[in-house]
């Protein structure tokens, strides 16, 4: 799937004049953690979200720190501090330091950049212009519209042959499966009591899987 396929398309937006009180009034509106900034020519300058509103002196949530915390800091960090939470207009508090992503991009290299670097969604641009914005939340939709595997053949062989494929291509050569009447039976060693789940996972997500038994022995590596 690509992000196009996932985005919200048209994203509201906020102006980069406006006051820092209109943004919120208009994510507390319509629901939403993150607006991107646009200037009077349309074209993205940055974001705000929830997050540029937690220091706020209105709030007294603002930094305060002691002589020497201050001295560590170094007077620009303290004035950029000062900024963000005394701040009245969008631009002066947003994010201009932009990640973006194109539609055409697989949801992989959204989410990639996501964690990369600490964001909770991107804005989507083509030929420079804003034509979405992916967000985790939109991730969370793609998964629901994700088309169930239609269900093979019962017979417990073929069961078998799809989860030992499974843990082939993972290479838990170890761990071992005996399937009777849809049930999975795991047997074998594991190094790790994290494979355990995850060999369970890998059962369970086979078509034709009804329950898992767990006979698989940790040993300890060392």
């Amino acid at each position: 799937m690509i992000v196009e396929n996932a985005m919200t398309p048209s994203p509201i937006t906020v102006g980069a004049s406006c006051t820092v009180l209109e943004a919120a009034e208009i994510m507390l509106a319509n629901r939403i953690s993150g607006l991107p900034v646009v200037d009077d020519d349309g074209v993205l300058v940055g974001m705000i979200t929830e997050g540029d509103f937690l220091r706020r002196y209105e709030l007294n949530t603002d930094r305060r720190r002691s002589w020497l915390q201050s001295w560590l800091a170094g007077p620009g960090t303290i004035a950029d501090e000062y900024v963000r939470s005394h701040g009245r207009r969008v631009d002066e508090i947003m994010n201009s330091h932009l990640v973006v992503v194109p539609p055409t991009a697989a949801l992989s290299d959204a989410v990639r950049l996501m964690e990369r670097n600490e964001v909770k969604r991107l804005p989507v641009i083509s030929d420079g212009r804003l034509v979405g914005i992916i967000s985790r939340s939109d991730l969370l939709r793609a998964l629901t519209k994700v088309e169930k595997p239609s269900a093979p053949s019962t017979q417990d062989a073929q069961i078998q042959e799809a989860v030992d494929a499974e843990m082939a291509k993972q290479g838990w050569s170890r761990i071992r499966c005996q399937v009777r009447n849809g049930v999975a039976e795991l047997s074998g060693t594991i190094f790790d009591e994290r494979e355990r789940l995850a060999a369970k996972v890998a059962a369970e997500n086979v078509p034709g899987v009804r329950a898992i038994t767990d006979h698989l022995t940790w040993i300890d590596p060392y």
